[in-house]
């Protein structure tokens, strides 16, 4: 109806002949917009992924998650239906005089006693009250797995922050080795949500032990470079001997 009014008072304006063609060309852009507006159904539910996938989400979202879910997402195996990976990492703990100590970092040591990966997730309403499958693992840099946790949890609406059940052991932990660039994999309903590396460094210990062997083969290689050259030096030694001895 209010279509109709508008085109009828556009049309007086066209027979009354005292708009310009500029004003004519307006008023005609006007009602077109106004028939499309009023034609083509919008519908809010598609327009949920764009909103989702906004600047300012992605903002909110910390660096190792973006950085996690770009790799995720290089892989080809990404995928979250409405939730956003906010956040992710590893909480590594330590007894101390004062108590258990928690930090949050990207780099453990074997002298921390264990270490728990998390994440938080931003959850929409319609796709809260369910349960879902989170699985963590945690990959050596030689691609072997040293921790695989999973666990059922109920997604409420908001931000959830989850972290595992068990900890991956580390004082001690004779895997860790020489240390190096280990990867934190996690999934949700074995749909891959994020993939975040971090720094492994071997225990105090364990760094000397390898100093120790590393000085013992120092010290063995200087007594071959002190040995003879070849076999040819050895008999000419030993001749020089016997006519040392016969003199």
């Amino acid at each position: 109806a209010w279509l109709s009014i508008l085109a009828s008072l556009i049309l007086l304006v066209f027979l009354s002949g005292a708009a310009s063609a500029q004003v004519l060309a307006v008023l005609v852009g006007v009602f077109v917009i106004a028939l499309l507006a009023s034609v083509v159904e919008i519908q809010p539910e598609t327009l949920m992924p764009a909103v989702r996938s906004s600047p300012l989400k992605r903002m909110r979202m910390s660096a190792e998650a973006r950085e996690a879910t770009d790799r995720a997402q290089r892989r080809g195996e990404y995928y979250l239906s409405d939730m956003t990976l906010m956040d992710i990492g590893l909480i590594s703990s330590q007894a101390s005089n004062e108590g258990m100590v928690m930090r949050k970092s990207r780099t453990i040591s074997g002298d921390d006693d264990g270490v728990r990966p998390f994440i938080t997730l931003q959850v929409d309403p319609k796709d809260a009250d369910r349960n879902v499958m989170i699985r963590f693992e945690i990959i050596d840099h030689n691609g072997q797995r040293q921790y695989i946790h999973e666990m059922k949890t109920y997604l409420r609406d908001g931000e959830m922050n989850i972290l595992a059940d068990h900890h991956l052991p580390l004082i001690s932990n004779m895997q860790i080795g020489q240390g190096g660039d280990w990867d934190l994999r996690v999934s949700v309903d074995s749909a891959l949500a994020g993939i975040l590396s971090f720094a492994v460094t071997p225990s105090l210990v364990q760094r000397d032990r390898q100093l120790s062997r590393r000085s013992r083969l120092e010290d063995f290689d200087i007594q071959e470079d002190d040995s003879p050259a070849s076999l040819e030096e050895l008999m000419r030694d030993q001749q020089s001997n016997r006519r040392n001895n016969t003199r």
